[in-house]
């Protein structure tokens, strides 16, 4: 397992001492339609292994849209508070996909869960949570909000604000926030930096107004990423300009 002790120049060369680092579900397909592609997994626990190694505390939320998205389902005609719940086990099983994969990294990892399944996953107690992540251990909260009509990214801000992480990190498979979409238009422009008005009043789809408000509240800056970039999120948390800066 990943050792606790780092050399202090290790330590001094993190900009950030705690991260929640935000992943969507369909981050983890891969090529793939459906479900985990396990050479993604196997990136992204590499990644984090990059950081830890830093000595940085991590906690992880990750969506569920790979697997089921209660949103989808209510226009399919299924209820959406069903829906919603199967999505949040949905975020169970990608959660423990990565734990799998960490541990297997040699890195100390534990799962809550805000829905109550003690066979498979920690309840989410925030006191907990946070004696772990000071013991370097990498936790990953899943299920959502445990609440229906809330999406993940609003769960990953209220996880951040309550642990009292100094940054939000969401990691998408572009390389920042655009004006519109670069997959589809190459001529979109990416931002640097933005303020949290001018997401809401550009519209801009970086994560729910829900979570954006909470980030505002709370002064909570966010950075925009690409997560499928070999070494960019150690480069991130050590103060490279990589991504856009949401503050």
């Amino acid at each position: 397992m990943v050792k606790k002790g780092t050399s202090s120049k290790r330590v001094h060369s993190a900009k950030y001492k705690r991260i929640l680092l935000k992943l969507s579900g369909e981050s983890l397909l891969g090529k793939q339609k459906f479900g985990i592609d396990s050479e993604i997994v196997k990136h992204v626990a590499k990644e984090v292994l990059k950081i830890v190694k830093l000595n940085i505390e991590v906690g992880i939320v990750i969506g569920g849209g790979n697997i089921y998205r209660g949103l989808s389902a209510s226009q399919q005609g299924v209820d959406r508070v069903t829906g919603d719940q199967m999505g949040m086990l949905a975020t169970v099983i990608n959660s423990l996909a990565l734990q799998n994969e960490l541990e297997k990294n040699g890195i100390y990892t534990r799962v809550q869960s805000a829905i109550k399944m003690d066979e498979v996953a920690e309840p989410l107690i925030l006191r907990r949570a946070v004696r772990h992540l000071e013991k370097k251990r990498v936790v990953i909260f899943s299920a959502g909000t445990g609440s229906p009509y809330f999406t993940t990214d609003t769960a990953a801000v209220l996880r951040a604000i309550e642990i009292n992480a100094d940054v939000i990190i969401k990691g998408t498979r572009v390389d920042g926030v655009y004006d519109s979409d670069p997959e589809k238009n190459k001529y979109a422009k990416m931002f640097k930096q933005l303020s949290y008005i001018d997401v809401l009043d550009k519209n801009l789809r970086v994560m729910d107004l829900t979570a954006i408000t909470l980030c505002q509240e709370n002064k909570l800056p966010i950075l925009v990423f690409n997560m499928n970039v070999k070494d960019n999120l150690k480069k991130l948390v050590t103060g490279k300009k990589i991504g856009t800066l949401i503050c």
